[in-house]
């Protein structure tokens, strides 16, 4: 059966409802603006899906509060000064302007320069340093993916990064294709990591059942507090769609 979805209000709180064919109901308050998200059983009707959401209104609440006041970037015009997050540490950009091959670069523990030609766009500029956090990014992703497919048994015919707005990663179970968010690149190493290995599940189970969960905690036992430092870590600007 084709999993189907409908929205449900319950007070102030709107929850997209995703029926699927699993055994319990999944409840999920997700990053940047808290958007409430439940998984459910396929034949389960809507006021056991309210009665859950009524028993859990207090903790959906605290969750929105908590995005709601979480640090956010402001939108990056790429001058002199300007707080850049990579791997999980604040550095501080520096601009330099030269008549050579754009390029960015570390420079110490604190500053990333990005050096450009004279009058170059605000768009090139975010072209360049998004380029610079791909290889960087990848580079990071090919060692994680190499080990956590051996330790998993599993092998992913492809993966990519992409520019995503709601995930940090996806997984065709089908196709055995990952796509790993570029915004990765910002987060701390445990982070990225535990992305890595919760895709690669997916290649072991489809959904995010009792067994999946069981893969998850038998190879990163941590991975709950992983998770939630995931999406406590300062968010990027974004125009977020729903």
């Amino acid at each position: 059966m084709v999993n189907s979805s409908s929205y449900l209000q319950l007070g102030s709180i709107e929850a997209l409802v995703i029926y699927k064919p699993i055994k319990h109901l999944h409840l999920a308050v997700l990053p940047p603006d808290g958007r409430v998200r439940v998984s459910a059983p396929l034949n389960m009707n809507e006021n056991a899906i309210r009665a859950m959401l009524a028993v859990k209104l207090p903790w959906i609440k605290k969750q929105q509060k908590s995005f709601k006041a979480q640090e956010r970037q402001t939108k990056r015009e790429y001058v002199s000064g300007e707080a850049i997050y990579f791997m999980g540490r604040k550095y501080k950009l520096e601009l330099i302007y030269k008549d050579e091959t754009p390029k960015v670069f570390l420079k110490g523990k604190t500053k990333i320069i990005l050096q450009t030609r004279p009058d170059t766009s605000t768009d090139k500029k975010s072209e360049v340093f998004n380029d610079w956090l791909r290889r960087e990014l990848k580079t990071v992703l090919a060692e994680l993916v190499e080990v956590w497919q051996k330790k998993l048994n599993v092998q992913a015919k492809s993966w990519q990064i992409k520019e995503m707005k709601t995930k940090w990663g996806t997984c065709n179970h089908n196709n055995k294709t990952i796509l790993f968010n570029l915004e990765l690149a910002k987060k701390p190493i445990v982070c990225i990591e535990y992305v890595v290995v919760h895709e690669l599940a997916h290649l072991i189970e489809r959904t995010h059942n009792e067994r999946f969960i069981q893969i998850l905690d038998a190879n990163l036992p941590k991975w709950q507090s992983t998770k939630a430092d995931l999406n406590r870590f300062v968010l990027s600007y974004q125009n977020w769609d729903r």
